[in-house]
């Protein structure tokens, strides 16, 4: 099959937002950019050196999604090389997985001709993940909240969030693995409760725009902050001086370990500067959301 060089570039994301867990989604303006080039075989080559361990074609989750694809499909994909940039941090709970499989969708889509809709990109990346909020992020750009069982997947998008994000990144990576087998297998009736009041109040918040309380509701988990927040070094501080600094709020990002902090927006750097001299074991990363999804751009010969 003949194609284009093109490339792809995928939004970070920050999923939870507290108790919207395994269900609210929001994008990052922190990119991964994927240049994919004519080859006789497959080649891998990152640009970042936490990244080069990644570069093996039988181990890389960008590929093992593109393959993913073709296979359901039917299809046997093209060879190509891969030479990718990135600037989201691996393994810090900001969607480093989601992207790169959001891409390997996007890369297979586009080498095999298969015109997926969106709504199908999505769904296959949430079953690759076995949850739809940072996939669906990367995918749409924007705040998302998604429900999926099955072959049932709902997504409400929400384009824009104006706000400002920092991202405080401890120096240790925490698997997504370990930090699963920290929740519990069940909650009592009243804790369930009042988890998914709190979910469904941020979740009405995120829609009309309301950061003041959504920041409240984010701080209001019962799914899985209070069994996670103990690997993190000065938690609560932390939390405290972000309200005591102007924050909307904060949470763990996805199952961590970095944690992401909502202010109101053009305050991001002051905030960030004044949590950065106060907690000198995290790296500070201001941005902001991204209201940009995926992207393709074919190359200009």
């Amino acid at each position: 099959m003949s194609w284009k060089e093109f490339s792809v570039t995928v939004p970070a994301s920050t999923a939870n937002l507290g108790p919207g867990f395994d269900s609210i989604g929001l994008a990052l303006d922190l990119h991964l950019t994927v240049d994919v080039q004519k080859a006789d075989e497959w080649s891998i080559e990152y640009k970042q050196h936490d990244y080069q361990g990644l570069s093996d074609p039988s181990n890389n989750l960008i590929l093992a999604a593109a393959k993913k694809v073709a296979e359901e499909s039917g299809h046997e994909l093209p060879s190509a090389k891969l030479l990718v940039d990135t600037d989201i941090p691996l393994g810090r709970g900001l969607g480093s997985s989601a992207s790169a499989i959001a891409a390997g969708i996007e890369i297979a889509d586009r080498l095999l001709g298969l015109s997926l809709s969106m709504q199908e990109k999505v769904k296959i990346g949430t079953k690759m993940e076995g949850h739809p909020d940072n996939i669906s992020a990367s995918f749409l750009g924007g705040l998302t909240i998604s429900y999926f069982e099955e072959e049932d997947l709902e997504v409400v998008h929400i384009p824009e969030a104006e706000i400002g994000v920092i991202i405080l990144v401890p120096p240790e990576q925490f698997l997504t693995t370990e930090a699963r087998n920290l929740l519990p297998l069940s909650l009592e009736y009243p804790v369930a409760v009042r988890g998914s009041a709190a979910s469904n109040v941020l979740s009405a918040a995120l829609v009309q725009g309301d950061w003041s309380i959504a920041g409240k509701m984010m701080e209001r988990d019962e799914f899985h902050e209070p069994f996670r927040k103990s690997r993190f070094a000065d938690f609560d501080k932390i939390r405290k001086a972000c309200r005591e600094n102007g924050a909307y709020g904060s949470s763990i990002s996805g199952a961590g370990p970095s944690l992401f902090i909502a202010v109101p927006k053009g305050q991001e750097r002051e905030i960030g500067d004044k949590l950065k001299k106060q907690f000198l074991n995290y790296e500070c990363l201001v941005t902001r959301p991204s209201s940009s999804g995926i992207q393709v751009n074919e190359k200009v010969i």
